[in-house]
């Protein structure tokens, strides 16, 4: 899996360590849901915070 985390427009680097335990939450948490197959290709995440924060 290829993992890019990207806050305000700066990609975050992560080791290969960092990034399969994110790659792998995201993927348990993905194919739990009933609609998605285990041969998906690839999974977008945007994130934004409230304007209340």
């Amino acid at each position: 899996m290829k993992i890019e985390l990207m806050v305000d427009g700066r990609k975050i680097p992560m080791n290969e360590f960092v990034q399969k335990i994110v790659g792998n939450v995201v993927k348990a948490m993905v194919e739990t849901l009933h609609t998605i197959d285990s041969d998906w290709k690839e999974i977008s995440i945007h994130i934004e915070q409230d304007e209340s924060n």
